[in-house]
């Protein structure tokens, strides 16, 4: 009765935590305004005349001549009769937006945490770490809502595959099938579809596992399980998901009519994409560091430099007022890698980094491999045209593959199992059945490693040209010598964000070196490694979404105002 007791009290403050974490981040929801998000703004422009439909007759229109001159409304926000799971998924996002998705992506990382057998404290790191990772905070900045929707019940998803290989069949079953389908109804297949793969390698792993200790009967009855909940979750989307197969089929996605190109040359007649249309937004190999690093290429196609900056000293040299400078270097193209442009970087957080690092010495097992390997699947896929050897096999012969763009979206994987990795390692570190000295070699190891990895970022900087894309454009405004300042502005943001990244990983180091070494208590170093996770997350965070984000109400219910040629 009393461990019931503890387990409910736990929780119950955990989810309150979240739920204050989650406001406190978008605080502007408490005051009535609302994120102005471009990819929203656009869809409420093409959901008027559904909308209005809808409110007029109290009638369900599926087919709206709003959008693209006109299409079915299955993915503008249809609702289907006896969507029981959309019911429930509206009350569980019970927070103003986006609060609601952020705490969706604490509440659901937490779950799997703890379906992996990890400490309430570890597990509350471990949620700030996964719901602050910069990505999932600027797709929420830039209206992606239903990528973050998906996102957000992956981990639980995770979580109930694991407690049923755990032999939880019961609560790992019931877990997996409401799962799944609360992230179907989030609807976004290509995250659902990216995640399958990370299910793949998870189940290779664990057959390999299950032939070497001759459990092969817990793993398919385990498989068999899984296979009926999933079922279910799907079951119960059924309705949606048939109508978007019909649609697809007559979309881009499906057989094209056209047999040649505007060129005159033969049109590849696929049943999906074509291959750079896929690939259009590939990531860069080197570019990748910038998990480590956040911008190490730069940061975003459109940054404020600030006051600071070569380029805001170079405008006041040449006589712009301080207000118009300052206005000029508020969205200057500072990001210079391969993508034809980016609202951020896909920062992970030094400390998370350096952590996942140290599991990769210090975690042993099943869970080790399988977070490893499908980390590295979703980071070379996510480099498309750039390692065109594996996109190429992916897409000419696995299945739907070609169905999804902009590739570089695979990383959420990564997102997902890194930081489950590194708090693996955490809950390594306070397991007495391990070894002190692999302790103290594994994080040897990873702290040379980092070291090493800054070294080497340091001596390369020369190797780099920092120039974006679009530099010769701002020529044209007859600032000649402005390109040759953004690069140095480049190079001087490249510098400074590799000394925060190295400060924060060595900052860990040292926490748990001296914890090691017995000059602090555990508690103390999970709350220190704890804030650090924090600060170093947000702090990157809110240089690209932030309380500027937010505007009055109105302005996102009715985001285009008639003017007088209107």
């Amino acid at each position: 009765m009393k461990q019931g007791l503890k387990f409910f009290f736990i929780n119950f403050f955990v989810v309150v935590f979240f739920i204050i974490a989650a406001l406190a981040y978008f605080s502007p929801v408490l005051q009535g305004k609302v994120m102005y998000q471009h990819d929203i703004a656009q869809y409420t422009g093409m959901a008027k005349e559904q909308n209005d439909f809808r409110k007029a007759t109290d009638q369900e229109p599926y087919w709206t001549n709003s959008a693209f001159g006109g299409m079915p409304t299955y993915q503008l926000g249809a609702n289907y009769p006896h969507n029981y799971i959309k019911k429930l998924d509206r009350l569980i996002r019970f927070l103003p937006r986006p609060a609601d998705y952020l705490f969706l992506y604490f509440i659901g990382f937490y779950i799997l945490l703890c379906c992996l057998k990890v400490d309430f404290k570890l597990a509350v790191i471990g949620a700030l770490a996964f719901g602050f990772s910069t990505y999932l905070i600027i797709i929420l900045g830039a209206g992606h809502n239903a990528k973050a929707h998906a996102m957000a019940y992956l981990p639980m998803l995770l979580g109930g595959i694991v407690l049923v290989f755990r032999k939880k069949y019961l609560w790992g079953f019931v877990l997996t099938a409401l799962a799944m389908a609360l992230e179907i109804t989030a609807n976004h297949y290509q995250m659902t579809y990216y995640f399958m793969l990370l299910v793949l390698v998870l189940g290779v792993v664990y057959l390999i596992y299950a032939i070497k200790d001759k459990k092969l009967k817990h793993f398919f009855t385990s498989v068999g399980i899984l296979l009926i909940a999933v079922t279910l979750g799907i079951a119960a989307n059924a309705t949606g998901l048939m109508a978007t197969k019909e649609y697809a089929d007559w979309s881009t996605r499906g057989k094209s009519e056209l047999t040649i190109n505007p060129d005159g040359s033969p049109k590849e007649d696929t049943g999906g994409l074509s291959k750079a249309y896929i690939t259009n937004w590939s990531y860069g190999i080197a570019e990748s560091l910038n998990l480590f690093v956040p911008r190490l290429f730069g940061g975003a196609s459109q940054e404020n430099l600030g006051e600071n900056s070569k380029s805001y000293n170079y405008l006041i040299d040449k006589g712009l007022a301080r207000s118009s400078a300052l206005d000029f270097v508020s969205g200057l193209p500072l990001y210079w890698g391969e993508q034809p442009g980016t609202s951020g970087p896909a920062y992970l957080g030094a400390v998370i980094f350096f952590l996942f690092v140290l599991g990769l010495f210090l975690v042993k097992g099943k869970h080790k491999w399988w977070l490893l390997f499908g980390s590295l699947l979703s980071l070379i896929l996510s480099w498309g045209k750039n390692f065109s050897v594996l996109t190429d096999f992916m897409i000419d012969y696995f299945p739907l593959y070609d169905k999804f763009r902009a590739v570089s979206s695979i990383q959420v994987i990564l997102e997902l199992c890194v930081p489950v990795l590194a708090i693996l390692a955490l809950k390594k570190l306070f397991k007495d059945k391990v070894p002190h000295a692999d302790k103290i070699k594994s994080l040897t190891l990873a702290t040379a490693t980092i070291l090493g990895l800054g070294v080497v970022l340091f001596l390369f900087k020369g190797a780099f040209h920092f120039v974006g894309a679009a530099d010769d454009n701002l020529r044209m405004t007859g600032l000649e010598e402005l390109p040759e300042m953004l690069r140095l502005d480049r190079k001087s943001v490249y510098t400074s964000d590799l000394l925060r990244s190295l400060g924060f990983a060595l900052a860990t180091a040292l926490l748990i070196w001296l914890y090691l070494k017995g000059k602090l208590k555990m508690n103390f170093l999970i709350i220190a490694v704890g804030v650090l996770v924090v600060v170093d997350l947000v702090g990157v965070d809110l240089r690209y979404v932030n309380n500027d984000n937010f505007v009055s109400k109105r302005k996102m219910l009715e985001p285009f105002q008639e003017t007088t040629a209107d």
